[in-house]
């Protein structure tokens, strides 16, 4: 009787996501997805995977461009069984999307097998995601980003924190319980401000020193407990450059990996324009500069690679369209250029 009635749910839950909008009908299949192990179960068999090597994601080069390829269940178990793998490996993996048409994406990390024997049969290679960072097609980023956080999540919370007990995940990955003392653990994702500050004719733009040469993004740092967002603004531009803030606002948010999972806040900031002198907190950044309305707009037309000028000097060179640095720098460069001479 149970499996009648679960079969009717499905069938029912089909023909509702048929019936409403595209993006409706992902969400709530998702969500059923999470909620039903059989129905995930099902989707594993039909769906496609994103590969990870010790949270390395596997990516194939076209052109100047790094894409990640999505494996179907059939090819993967076909890379498993060659490497002597049980096909209950699938149920390892964790659910990070799905398409228009309710095919569920997937991403599964192969770290117990030997990588360059994997590289070799797919034609490809897991590389370091920061290193992928500018050549990564926008479209893959997101879900390599939220694969990643997952994939790490799961890894580093085998084990309940009150009784020690081993913890266990749901087929989808949305969870993990300990069924000791019935805790459900879900993912979490730290807070953190992204700000591009402006003194009404500039915008500062800072370094760190583990960024490419010449490379420059706005301000970033972790929200602390107890802040609000405009008051973390404050506290990191005034700990970073040495400047105060007179005036805050939203722009929008992104999920960022880097160097866990973090919610990016992107804001925007003015100070006083006859208070504009920076002062680096070298602990924090490497350099921090004031950028005119051309060299942004120069920067935003060339490629983003580091470029020597003459004397040795980089170009300035931006984070990659995709990035919501790059939204706030674009959104700057639109306010300046509408603003009255």
């Amino acid at each position: 009787m149970a499996m009648l009635y679960q079969a009717v749910y499905r069938r029912a839950s089909f023909l509702w996501c048929r019936l409403h909008s595209t993006y409706v009908r992902k969400i709530r299949y998702l969500f059923e997805l999470k909620e039903d192990d059989g129905l995930c179960r099902q989707a594993q068999n039909s769906g496609t995977f994103y590969l990870f090597h010790n949270l390395f994601p596997f990516l194939q080069k076209v052109g100047s461009k790094h894409l990640a390829p999505q494996i179907s269940a059939s090819e993967l178990k076909r890379i498993l069984k060659k490497f002597q793998q049980n096909e209950q490996k699938l149920g390892d993996s964790v659910l990070i999307g799905c398409s228009d048409e309710c095919m569920a994406y997937f991403a599964l990390d192969l770290g117990s097998l030997e990588k360059v024997d994997i590289e070799s049969e797919l034609k490809g290679s897991f590389t370091e995601l920061q290193k992928a960072f500018f050549q990564l097609d926008g479209k893959d980023a997101p879900l390599l980003f939220l694969a990643q956080a997952l994939l790490r999540w799961h890894d580093t919370h085998k084990y309940c924190s009150k009784t020690g007990q081993p913890t266990q995940k749901n087929l989808a990955g949305s969870k993990r319980v300990c069924h000791t003392n019935g805790i459900i653990y879900y993912p979490q994702m730290s807070p953190v401000v992204i700000t591009l500050v402006s003194d009404g004719s500039r915008c500062l733009l800072a370094r760190q020193a583990s960024f490419p040469q010449g490379m420059y993004s706005a301000l970033a740092g972790f929200c602390d407990v107890g802040e609000t967002l405009e008051e973390t603004v404050c506290r990191e531009v005034a700990e970073e450059v040495g400047l105060e803030v007179k005036s805050v606002w939203y722009s929008a948010s992104q999920h960022w990996p880097f160097p866990n999972s973090s919610l990016m806040i992107a804001c925007h900031a003015m100070v006083w324009p006859q208070q504009n002198e920076i002062r680096v907190n070298k602990l924090e950044l490497e350099a921090a500069t004031w950028f005119s309305l051309e060299e942004v707009v120069e920067a935003l037309r060339r490629e983003p690679r580091p470029m020597k000028q003459e004397g040795g000097r980089f170009s300035l060179w931006l984070p990659p369209k995709w990035a919501i640095a790059h939204q706030l720098i674009q959104e700057w460069v639109k306010q300046q250029s509408t603003m009255p001479a």
